[in-house]
């Protein structure tokens, strides 16, 4: 059993990606998925927090629509799945579940009529912001506009309880997250984040809130992202120099991805960053065995954040490798029950957690 709780594949769909062969510069598409064994993953609908809100509802809805439209022609392969109950069917028939996630809740706006919206569209969890304070919360980026949750935020989050949709509080400010705990009255996620008491990106989770999402029966996802994993990453100034060209060629090549220059420059640099120092399958287990230690081994999972990070870690260039986490966890004595545990089953009982708490559910 593999789940992943947070890819970024939607807006590759949007810069022309074909999932239904396997890329060569690419983290996801459906070969890889079914080679590595996946039996599913939240593709998240990720907005950048720059964008106006009005802009950001057009963009979510056009990655939504590019994610239905890759299932609907892949029947065999995948399905649009709303709930864990259906996941396991899924699992059962040997169809990989395609989960709806939202990165950055711009697109609602201030409106929770429009959260009501994308939850019918199969939207089941929220990361409340990005790299940006919005209309719902402080981001760890910023963190100067409301000191946590905006009082909107309040009703935001006292919505997502009612609906069952999860609270995801990656990419939010220690003041947000802590806020989030007093207020929900479901558990909360981190449905990509890493341990920073390893890796002091700001970004990062405490002991004390891998603690606390632990109490709150909470799940936090493992990310993948180098720069999350090791402070060393990008720490050489000639490497911090490529890491810097690199999100320029990036930025570039999503203005116009049909043309074929620019393409070829975003994967020429895809593959120079492969030459670089990255932490590898190591650094992933020691962020597992951190949060194992703080929350718990039922409330750890992997969030790979493939697609939205530039670089992989070594070992680790796409999730058609993602089983070699499962093999080195193995290798430190963890039991074949909680490698399944991590590998994916806490994040459906999370979920479900979050369902059984809610309004519609009772």
């Amino acid at each position: 059993m593999i789940y992943d709780s947070h890819i970024d594949t939607p807006s590759q769909l949007l810069r022309l990606r074909n999932v239904e062969i396997d890329n060569k510069h690419g983290h996801v598409d459906f070969p890889k998925l079914q080679r590595g064994g996946v039996d599913g993953a939240f593709f998240a609908l990720y907005t950048p927090p720059q964008m106006a809100p009005d802009a950001a509802t057009r963009y979510a809805l056009e990655m939504l629509s590019a994610t239905y439209d890759v299932a609907e022609r892949n029947p065999d392969i995948a399905a649009i799945t709303f709930s864990p109950k259906e996941a396991a069917k899924n699992r059962k028939d040997g169809i990989v579940s395609m989960f709806i996630g939202m990165e950055n809740g711009s697109p609602i706006q201030e409106n929770l009529s429009l959260l009501r919206t994308f939850y019918r569209l199969g939207v089941s969890y929220v990361t409340l912001t990005h790299n940006g304070d919005n209309s719902i919360a402080d981001a760890a980026s910023e963190g100067r506009k409301w000191n946590g949750l905006s009082p909107f935020g309040r009703e935001v989050v006292a919505e997502m309880n009612k609906l069952g949709i999860m609270i995801d509080l990656s990419h939010a400010s220690d003041k947000t997250f802590w806020d989030c705990i007093e207020v929900s009255k479901a558990p909360v996620i981190a449905s990509h984040s890493c341990c920073r008491a390893l890796c002091g990106h700001r970004r990062n989770l405490t002991d004390d809130m891998l603690k606390a999402l632990g109490e709150k029966d909470g799940y936090v996802g493992i990310n993948f992202y180098p720069a999350f994993l090791s402070d060393r990453f990008g720490a050489d100034p000639a490497e911090a120099a490529l890491l810097d060209e690199a999100e320029k060629t990036d930025q570039y090549w999503r203005l116009c991805p049909s043309d074929p220059e620019r393409t070829e420059a975003w994967h020429n640099m895809q593959d120079r960053l492969l030459n670089i120092w990255r932490p590898g399958i190591k650094e992933v287990v020691d962020h597992i065995d951190h949060a194992v230690k703080f929350a718990g081994i039922d409330h750890v999972g992997l969030g790979s954040d493939f697609d939205g990070i530039c670089v992989g870690p070594d070992g680790l260039e796409d999730i058609s490798k993602i089983g070699a986490v499962c093999a080195e966890m193995r290798r430190r004595g963890y039991s074949e029950k909680d490698v399944e545990k991590v590998s994916g089953k806490n994040l459906m009982d999370a979920w479900q957690r979050v369902i059984n708490c809610s309004e519609l559910e009772s």
